[in-house]
């Protein structure tokens, strides 16, 4: 968990070096289809099939959690700072849960009424409508992508109730649906060609490589290992790792009302992870019981 809280947060950073380099649309395209191709590789060294399973959802799931998410996340970033831009993205899931309750008739209740109150307050000191600047678009980018990223959960829950997949195989089919679309954007749209240094090649390799295609596999251990409250409780460290790296390498300072919505999202997200932990704590007791 600390390894892949680390992996995350601090590839906020290293995709905001990658702008310096490279158009947002062409890193979004190229992040995308090296990880792809990357857990394609790790399926044929398992010996696994490469056939997708379930292709039109794949497919739908590749558009929201790919295509949308990380193209519109990409644009926040290159509009926007780097704690900011994952704060936003990271409220994620409270657009789940608003979604889930028309969707999947989850409703909304105990801890989650306060968090998302404090998700809320959090998003209007840290977004700031009331200013029309570029960093106010950023910010709604970057808050357009948290909810392509939520759309995709939802998805994902409805997908897993009907068929039975391999997450990794589901990851890497996803992912690489979802990157065709942005290859095409950014042959398109992306007039600026690619500074091909080793410094980008570097950084490049990790956002792909080490951040898209590694660290999934290790969340998707962790989701075996620990309780799902748990877990997300552990990936509430990435946009502070975020915020923290992008303060002391690029010299980012948010204002107090910036770091005061940073703070009461941050919070609201801890709520929801103890909730987690709270609900998978009566499920084992229930269990033990015999129930």
């Amino acid at each position: 968990m600390i390894a892949l809280s680390v992996i995350w947060g601090y590839n906020w950073l290293v995709m905001k070096e990658c702008l310096r380099f490279c158009p947002p649309l062409t890193l979004a395209a190229l992040r995308t289809m090296i990880g792809s191709i990357s857990l394609f590789i790790f399926i044929i060294a398992r010996r696994r099939s490469l056939r997708p399973e379930a292709f039109l959802p794949t497919l739908l799931l590749g558009l929201t959690g790919t295509t949308a998410c990380i193209g519109l996340v990409t644009w926040s970033l290159y509009l926007g700072g780097v704690g900011k831009t994952a704060v936003l993205v990271y409220v994620m899931p409270f657009w789940v849960l608003i979604l889930a309750w028309p969707v999947l008739k989850e409703r909304i209740y105990g801890l989650q009424w306060p968090a998302v109150f404090l998700a809320c307050g959090g998003l209007i000191l840290v977004i700031r409508p009331w200013e029309l600047a570029g960093s106010t678009m950023g910010g709604f980018l970057a808050i357009m992508g948290g909810v392509a990223w939520a759309v995709s959960a939802i998805i994902t829950k409805i997908i897993r109730k009907r068929v039975i997949f391999d997450l990794v195989s589901l990851t890497a089919w996803q992912m690489f649906l979802g990157a065709v679309p942005l290859t095409a954007a950014a042959l398109l749209f992306d007039s600026t060609p690619v500074n091909w240094t080793p410094y980008f090649a570097v950084a490049l390799f990790y956002s792909a490589v080490i951040s898209q295609a590694v660290a999934l596999l290790l969340w998707f251990y962790i989701l075996q290992e620990l309780p799902a409250g748990s877990a997300s409780l552990g990936t509430l460290a990435t946009p502070v790792i975020g915020t923290v790296a992008g303060a002391v390498q690029l010299g980012e300072r948010p204002t107090g009302a910036e770091l005061a919505g940073m703070a009461l999202i941050v919070a609201g997200l801890a709520l929801l992870a103890y909730q987690g932990i709270l609900q998978a704590s009566e499920v084992s007791r229930y269990v033990k019981r015999g129930g």
